[in-house]
């Protein structure tokens, strides 16, 4: 096995994949990726800078503005920055959560962001979160974990984190947005959410945030002692 090794975590939107994966990196001591905050951040960009009209993003308007920005994580916080602003609880209010799978399926979108974060495997072991990391990100990747639960435990648990945060989401609107954001992913031409051949799927409709990471712990370590 080489020196550095590769976590893919993917699955649908706000089934805790985040969580996981970061909490898989603080077990494992290896560079945390959020993907998904890339993709926010590239949707956050597309509205501020008009370039969504009608729900649809216009290439022409944002591809010169997403080939200057500057999408990166604060070596400290592990918090999104765009173009030098921390801009962490920005893109996860509902307006980006409305946008960002229409942003996301755009073929130059995913190409940029995607050498983005291939770019962080060259420097140590990773574990990054998303919906095509263990498919196109990183298809060689030694361990590819899956994660699912019901659409309506995940409204759930979203809308829970988004009153903590005295966000105005009306549970409706959170499981409207879960279930069009399901729909889009798996429906884009490009790169669109599977799970890999070579995944091992976690439902974690009834597990708690521990075990769910005891379980995902144990698959690792015999998926890494396979590969030396």
């Amino acid at each position: 096995m080489s020196e550095y090794y590769q976590i893919a975590v993917d699955g649908f939107s706000s089934c805790g994949k985040s969580t996981l994966a970061r909490q898989i990196g603080e077990v494992l001591h290896i560079t945390y990726i959020d993907s998904g905050a890339m993709y926010r951040a590239a949707a956050l960009l597309a509205l501020r800078n008009n370039c969504i009209i009608n729900e649809k993003l216009q290439p022409e308007c944002f591809r010169p503005v997403l080939q200057k920005a500057d999408i990166q994580f604060h070596k400290s916080t592990n918090h999104l920055l765009l173009n030098g602003d921390d801009v962490e609880e920005e893109i996860r209010q509902h307006e980006v959560a409305d946008n960002v799978s229409e942003v996301a399926s755009h073929g130059f979108v995913r190409t940029l962001l995607m050498q983005l974060q291939r770019n962080y495997s060259h420097t140590s072991s990773i574990v990054m979160d998303g919906r095509d990391i263990g498919t196109h990100v990183f298809p060689k990747a030694q361990v590819k974990l899956f994660i699912v639960a019901d659409p309506q435990v995940r409204a759930e648990r979203r809308f829970r984190e988004l009153q903590e945060k005295n966000s105005s989401s009306t549970f409706e609107q959170v499981l409207d947005n879960i279930q069009k954001r399901d729909k889009l992913d798996q429906s884009r031409e490009v790169a669109p959410l599977r799970k890999a051949d070579d995944a091992i799927e976690i439902d974690n409709s009834h597990l708690t945030r521990k075990e769910q990471l005891e379980k995902a712990i144990r698959i690792i370590n015999e998926k890494l002692e396979d590969k030396q």
